[in-house]
Order: C-alpha cells, then sequence, then structure tokens
C-alpha cells in the first residue's frame, strides 16, 4: 500500500453497516491528532494510555450521532488518576473535518507506573454528555465505573442508558514507521444493534451491580445475530485495528464479508480546541470586581490557562467582571445610568 493510501485513512472514522444482522458501526483510526492531543501535556505513561483510549472512544461515539454541536466524554474518580476529559465537535458542514480533545487530571505522587492504568481512576462514573448548542437542554447520562476497562464502562453506558448492545475492539500505543520517528497511534472498530423505536428496558440487569448487558436486552433472532457478528470481532488482530497497511474496508470484508457490509462516506478528524480570549472573558463575566481582585496575581494580571490545548492568557483584572471599568482594550468603559 502507498503512503498516500496509508494518510488517507489515518485520522478518519468510516461508519459502515451489516445488513444481515441489523448491526451499525464504525472503524477508526487516530494518527496525528492523537499525537496532538497528547503533545499538548507531558503526561506519565500510565496517563497517556487512557487519554488515548477515551479519546478513540470518543471519536467513534461521537461519529454516531448527528450532532449540531458537542459530545463530551468525562471520567471521574477517587483515585490518583481524577479526570479524563474529551470533547468531539461535529463538523460545521458537510465535508468539513470534526474536532476532537481530551486532558487528564492526575496526583503524580500516588500514580503507580507497574499497575493496571484503569485501577488507577479508583471508584466513580463514566458520563457522556450531549449539547446541540444554543436554545437547547444538554443530556446527560452516566453510569459506574465497571467492569474493568474504559471499553466496559462505555458499553454498560450504551447498554444501560440507551439500551442498545455495543461492542468495542481498540488497540493503542507508540508506534514506529520507516523514516519516521515513534509516535501514538490508534484503531478501533465499533458494533451496535440499530436502534429501535421503543426501546427494551429493564429494572434490574445481570452485570455489574445490576448493570444492563446486551443478554438482558436482545431475545430470538436479534440474539443470535449480535452473538454471531462478535464472535466475528473476535477474530480481528491488533495490526489490523492499528493499521498503516490494513485498508478500513478490506478489514470490514475480511471480517464481516457474509453479513452484507455497507460502508458510507469517512469522517476526517482533526484536533481542535474552541478556547479563545472572549470565551474566557464571558465565563468570568458572572464575578464581581471582589471576586476578580481575589484572582488578580501579584503582578497584576488575571491569568488563565486551557487545560485542553495549554493556551495562556492574561488580562486586566479592570477588564473582567459585570463591575469592569474598561474595555478589553484598555479604554474607559462607558457606564450606563441606572
Amino acid at each position: 500500500m502507498t503512503t498516500l493510501s496509508q494518510i488517507a485513512w489515518d485520522d478518519t472514522v468510516l461508519p459502515f453497516q451489516l445488513d444481515r444482522s441489523d448491526v451499525r458501526g464504525r472503524v477508526a483510526r487516530l494518527d496525528g491528532v492523537l499525537e496532538q492531543v497528547l503533545a499538548q501535556h507531558d503526561y506519565p505513561a500510565i496517563v497517556e494510555a487512557l487519554v488515548a483510549e477515551v479519546a478513540l472512544l470518543t471519536a467513534m461515539i461521537g461519529q454516531t450521532i448527528k450532532l449540531r454541536w458537542k459530545l463530551s466524554i468525562q471520567v471521574r474518580g477517587n483515585g490518583p488518576i481524577r479526570i479524563l476529559a474529551t470533547d468531539y465537535y461535529g463538523p460545521s458542514d458537510d465535508g468539513q473535518p470534526a474536532r476532537i480533545r481530551g486532558w487528564a487530571s492526575f496526583d503524580a505522587e500516588r500514580l503507580d507506573p507497574e499497575a493496571d492504568p484503569f485501577s488507577q481512576i479508583g471508584d466513580g462514573y463514566f458520563a457522556i454528555l450531549i449539547d446541540q448548542g444554543e436554545g437547547t437542554v444538554p443530556y446527560q447520562g452516566i453510569t459506574p465505573l465497571a467492569g474493568g476497562s474504559l471499553i466496559s464502562c462505555a458499553q454498560t453506558y450504551f447498554a444501560q442508558s440507551e439500551q442498545l448492545p455495543t461492542r468495542f475492539a481498540i488497540s493503542y500505543g507508540r508506534s514506529t514507521l520507516p523514516g519516521q520517528g515513534e509516535h501514538w497511534r490508534a484503531g478501533g472498530v465499533m458494533l451496535q444493534v440499530m436502534p429501535k423505536a421503543s426501546p427494551f428496558a429493564a429494572k434490574e440487569g445481570s452485570g455489574e451491580a445490576g448493570l444492563l448487558q446486551h443478554t438482558d436486552i436482545l431475545e430470538g433472532d436479534e440474539e443470535e445475530n449480535w452473538n454471531r457478528v462478535n464472535h466475528l470481532l473476535d477474530t480481528v488482530e491488533e495490526m489490523e485495528l492499528i493499521g498503516p497497511t490494513v485498508h478500513p474496508t478490506d478489514l470490514l470484508v475480511r471480517l464481516f464479508h457474509e453479513e452484507g457490509p455497507r460502508v458510507f462516506d469517512p469522517q476526517r478528524i482533526e484536533f481542535g480546541c474552541t478556547c479563545s480570549e472572549s470565551r474566557v472573558r464571558d465565563s468570568l463575566a458572572i464575578y464581581s470586581a471582589k471576586d476578580i481582585r481575589h484572582m488578580t496575581t501579584e503582578d497584576g494580571r488575571v491569568t488563565a490557562d486551557c487545560q485542553f490545548c495549554g493556551a495562556h492568557y492574561e488580562f486586566d483584572p479592570q477588564s473582567l467582571g459585570f463591575e469592569a471599568t474598561v474595555n478589553p482594550d484598555g479604554s474607559p468603559k462607558e457606564r450606563v445610568d441606572e
């Protein structure tokens, strides 16, 4: 395979459908975008691995939803790794790339670099938030951390919150290609039963802590179809997931040729952050002059750093808050007589 073909499938999500089994899915490959997400911070290897995993999950899940704005995944726990957070911004127009960003908060002194990464999160929750923008009410679905991996948490989320049996097979790690330096690369396949108009709902499932599993939702032909495609996915190899020389459509034919696979237009993914000076100002507009003074440094500035991209902002404290006396450009602010 030529380098051109390889690059064409990097940083993309390819939607597909298996007509025989009534299952939809996604094949994702993240290369440069994952490297950019991780390059914003100097994470320990154990943290990098979890950020890579949640970024890949976010890319596949985000592409399944018709987004006007943003889908976020948040993982919070009481362990050394406190927060994993990612955002997926849907494309603004047809043919435009989607954007993804991510970050982690952790206590370096408590980290055990030899431990399983997921165990370092501790007890907490896995949440998916969907915000369709101005004029809409954000949706949030939460499930406890369970199953021993972020993949299991995501699968449990869809079974519990959406009653949609879902399966992920992913691989990620540092890769070295001829003529290139070492860099992060990830790939995965997502399978999901096609949504129905009236989803099944159960009071209690058979999974950990009574959470739902696919066996609590499916029966008859649907269960047989789901089990069959999952057995096929079990045969996937790590290098088929990551690539870079395995074409996603070739992978689908190899795995699911008897299931009638159909592919749709691939979605390009880029690293992207929405932070800006105006957004930071807007977030501080709710504070009084007294509050702003508490945020002011000894140098007489208010500073802010973006957790996702590392951008650094500095402000004149007199230009912030609802009692600001000067405009952002330093000119006196006109007073509005009451």
